[in-house]
Formats: structure tokens, C-alpha cells, sequence
């Protein structure tokens, strides 16, 4: 790693590397159990989600932006769901024009049959860490998405900054005083 980093502090690159080995540990468990019963961990996340939703639905562009995830994978997963029962697609009851996504009574099944075997998967892979540390844990992995998500808006940001920047040049942007150079 120190070649990589041609000599600099390689604390934060071996912190993001830790948490990325974590992340695929818990997920290869939690994976693991799903699997058994038909589910990709995909479809097990847009279930779980379902399942805290409001008795009447959710959107799909609501259950992507939840997700992190496109809304069209969201369609795919559901569709998924739908095809094994644990989902259903219901009319939005205040607005015609929209469908929403909805847990049905074998998905709520579904999940009661898998969450003994998950809390139980869970206390093991986190076996001697104390309540304390847990919640420091979670805290910290909440302090790195909530940093990713600004990064993110940083980068469409610039992004698109660069984008105009290089359109105006190429003479292919709109410039409200004319295109400059």
C-alpha cells in the first residue's frame, strides 16, 4: 500500500480497505441466509424495506432513493418479489397516475421466518464487541455515508461545472453572453 501511496499516510486508505473486508463479511452472512430461501441480497434489502413501509405502499423512486440504487433495479427487484408472492404493485390512492409497492402477508412470513436466524447470524460475526462499541460502529458508518453523499453532490456538481466549462469551448453550450473563449 505504500507504493501505492508513494510514501504518504496510508491510514485512511487501510481504514476504507477494513470497511470494505467488514462490509463484505457481514453482507456474505447476511447473503448466505437469503439465498437459502430464494432471495438475492438485493431483493432481500427492497423486502426488508417494504416491510417498514406504510401499510399502503411506497413509490419505487422512493424505494431506489432509499436503496442507494437505480429505479430501475428497484423495478427489476420487485418484479422479482412480485413473481414470488412477498410483493404486490397497488394503485397510489392519491394519485392515479402512480403505482406503489407493497409488502403482502407471505412477504411479512417471509421475514418473520428469516429474522431468528439473522439475529442469531448477527450476534455471532459481532460476538464480544460490547453495546458501546456497537454504537460507536454504527455511528461511524453513518458519519461515512453521510460524507459519501456530499462527496457525491460535490463531484455531479463539478462535474457538471466541467461538462459546461467544456461545451462553452467546443462552442456546443449555451452561454447567456455568447460563447467565450
Amino acid at each position: 500500500m505504500t507504493q501505492f501511496t508513494a510514501g504518504d499516510d496510508t491510514l485512511a486508505l487501510e481504514a476504507a480497505t477494513a470497511v470494505r473486508t467488514a462490509f463484505h463479511a457481514v453482507e456474505r452472512i447476511r447473503a448466505h441466509g437469503a439465498q437459502g430461501r430464494g432471495l438475492s441480497s438485493g431483493a432481500l434489502d427492497i423486502l426488508m424495506r417494504l416491510s417498514a413501509s406504510a401499510d399502503d405502499g411506497i413509490s419505487i423512486g422512493e424505494l431506489a432513493q432509499s436503496a442507494g440504487v437505480s429505479s430501475r433495479n428497484v423495478t427489476g427487484l420487485v418484479d422479482t418479489l412480485e413473481r414470488d408472492g412477498l410483493a404486490q404493485r397497488v394503485p397510489d390512492q392519491h394519485d392515479r397516475r402512480s403505482v406503489l409497492a407493497r409488502i403482502t402477508p407471505a412477504g411479512r412470513a417471509w421475514i418473520e421466518s428469516f429474522r431468528r436466524p439473522t439475529q442469531a447470524a448477527m450476534a455471532a460475526i459481532f460476538r464480544d464487541f460490547t453495546p458501546a462499541e456497537l454504537t460507536q460502529l454504527r455511528h461511524l458508518c453513518l458519519r461515512l455515508t453521510d460524507n459519501q453523499h456530499r462527496l457525491s453532490q460535490h463531484l455531479s456538481q463539478a462535474e457538471g461545472m466541467t461538462k459546461d466549462h467544456a461545451d462553452r469551448r467546443s462552442g456546443n453550450g449555451f452561454h447567456p453572453h455568447g460563447n467565450r473563449d
